[in-house]
C-alpha cells in the first residue's frame, strides 16, 4: 500500500476507531504511536457507562455526521489501546 505522507506509518492521517481495553472507544486521526503510546487528533470517545448510545450507533453516527471533536490531540497509552481499525472498515463485533 501506498504511504500518503512518506515516512509516517501506513495509518498516518487517517481516521481510526480504538477499542479500549477499558471497554471505552476512541475514533480520531491517526497520528503516531510512540513510546509514550498512539496519538490521535481531533478526538471523540465513547463510555458505554454514561453514553446513551450503544459504541456501534455512536460510530454510525460519526460516519454520518462526522467527529465531534472532544479533543485536539491525545495520547492514548499503549496498554489501553486495544485494536486500531479505519473508521471505514470498523464492524461491532459481539465479545
Amino acid at each position: 500500500m501506498t504511504v500518503f505522507h512518506p515516512g509516517h506509518e501506513e495509518l498516518h492521517g487517517v481516521t481510526v476507531v480504538i477499542e479500549g481495553t477499558s471497554g471505552r472507544t476512541w475514533v480520531g486521526r491517526y497520528h503516531e504511536t510512540n513510546p509514550q503510546g498512539v496519538v490521535l487528533r481531533d478526538v471523540a470517545s465513547h463510555d458505554p457507562t454514561t453514553s446513551t448510545l450503544t459504541r456501534g450507533s455512536w460510530i454510525e453516527r460519526i460516519r454520518k455526521f462526522g467527529v465531534p471533536v472532544e479533543a485536539p490531540r491525545l495520547i492514548l497509552p499503549r496498554q489501553e489501546a486495544g485494536p486500531i481499525t479505519r473508521l471505514t472498515d470498523w464492524v461491532e463485533y459481539t465479545r
